[in-house]
């Protein structure tokens, strides 16, 4: 054994304790061994027994073997089945790696100069085993959530792990059955204002709001219809806006978007989106957003407010999932609160109406044909008329104008999203 394994095995007890500690400051879930002895004294044993190993193995650049992958797999199904996040995790595998480079780096400091022959040599065995060592953790990992989660939470971790590009994706789709190879996915987001009666119980791991147990039975019907990943969670929206609301996120498989075309989700977003509304029957609105595998943490953004510009439809026929192409306009005026107050003072003259918000509604949804719009509204032709006479009156717009359509079609649009509730 060279000089720097040397320096490194008289270190492994002091780097071992320190590793512990570091996880005890800097990761929640590793709280419990500042007042619990023996998962002190266990998870030591681990960082001790995995500096010796390493050192073991490569100063003749010998591979872990199966038992060795095996007790680490054990270590991460230990994480998984004790209620560990996939933030902490990460974060576990991340400060383990950092910590034993700097290890590395200060006992090669400690020889001033010596032993670089056998530095390349554990980097280049740090590399390589490293990568198979934390796939075989992360194999354990997901055994230990299976034991503990239900169907469901396993399909909604595997859907934040998309969204966040973690790369233990590949063993949660693989555990509850479901692809995650699509190199292109459309995110779909369906707001619910309100929701429905919540279990507000705190989670005893993370302390957050415990997921809605009454759509258990719905979210796993769905994952087994479409074969996607999806997830139901409290809306994330500003103080104020819709609280106590929820949201489904749903992720698709989708094709490349092509430069010189609109991107359109994919015809099975739109079903998953209608079959969800009418198990739920509430009122929602939907808004999809196309990313590549990388980058599917904006489109989530960039689908969760389009939701919150889309209309709020109760009936699943009339509710689409929108794309930014459909509420660009809308999009934009919500951050110009001077147009939107504009649009919300047109609002307020049409409310005298009655019913004018609704005919405009189903006029634009038509086309702008009188013959179907009357029909949806189940109105004579003649009564349309006179409530778009009416809107002419009380605006000063004339509804089948140019400029009726880019200004009233904006007002139903911000009007039936609740914006301005």
């Amino acid at each position: 054994m060279g000089s720097l394994f040397a320096e490194l095995a008289r270190r492994a007890p002091a780097s071992a304790r320190r590793e512990v500690e570091t996880y005890t400051r800097e990761i929640p879930e590793f709280g419990v061994l500042a007042v619990d002895p023996r998962a002190r004294a266990e998870t030591l044993e681990s960082a001790v027994w995995l500096r010796r190993r390493t050192i073991e193995l490569s100063p003749a650049d010998l591979t872990l073997t199966k038992k060795d992958l095996d007790h680490i797999a054990s270590m991460g199904e230990s994480r998984g089945r004790g209620g560990m996040s996939l933030e902490s995790r990460q974060r576990v595998l991340g400060l383990h790696t950092a910590l034993m480079l700097r290890e590395i780096n200060e006992a090669t400091d400690t020889l001033r100069g010596g032993g670089v022959d056998e530095l390349i040599r554990m980097m280049s065995w740090f590399a390589s085993q490293g990568e198979r060592g934390i796939g075989a953790y992360c194999r354990g990992f997901v055994r230990g959530l299976r034991h503990r989660l239900p169907y469901v939470e396993q399909v909604a971790l595997l859907a934040r792990a998309l969204l966040v590009a973690d790369p233990m994706a590949a063993e949660l789709a693989s555990a509850v059955g479901l692809t995650e190879e699509a190199e292109h996915w459309a995110v779909t987001v369906v707001r619910v204002p309100g929701g429905r009666p919540r279990d507000d119980r705190r989670d005893d791991r993370d302390g957050t709001p415990a997921r809605d147990v009454e759509l258990d039975g719905e979210l796993e019907a769905l994952v087994k219809a479409y074969q996607v990943p999806l997830v139901w969670q409290r809306a994330q929206t500003p103080p104020g806006d819709d609280e106590g609301g929820g949201e489904l996120i749903a992720l698709t498989p989708s094709a490349p978007p092509m430069a010189s075309a609109v991107p359109l989700p994919p015809s099975a977003a739109g079903d998953l989106v209608r079959d969800f509304a009418g198990a739920l029957g509430l009122p929602c609105a939907a808004g999809t957003a196309m990313g590549a595998r990388p980058e599917l943490a904006a489109a989530l953004d960039r689908a969760r407010r389009i939701s919150r510009t889309a209309p709020l439809h109760r009936t699943p026929r009339r509710l689409g999932t929108h794309t930014m192409a459909d509420v660009f306009v809308e999009l934009a005026v919500a951050d110009v609160p001077f147009v939107d107050d504009w649009l919300h003072n047109l609002a307020r003259r049409l409310a005298p109406g009655p019913d004018l918000l609704v005919t405009l509604d189903a006029y634009y949804h038509h086309d702008m044909n009188r013959t179907a719009t009357a029909t949806a509204l189940n109105v004579h032709p003649r009564t349309l008329d006179y409530r778009l006479r009416r809107v002419r009156e009380l605006t000063g717009i004339a509804p089948a104008s140019t400029h009726g359509v880019r200004v009233l079609s904006a007002v139903v649009t911000r009007r039936l999203s609740n914006s301005w509730h």
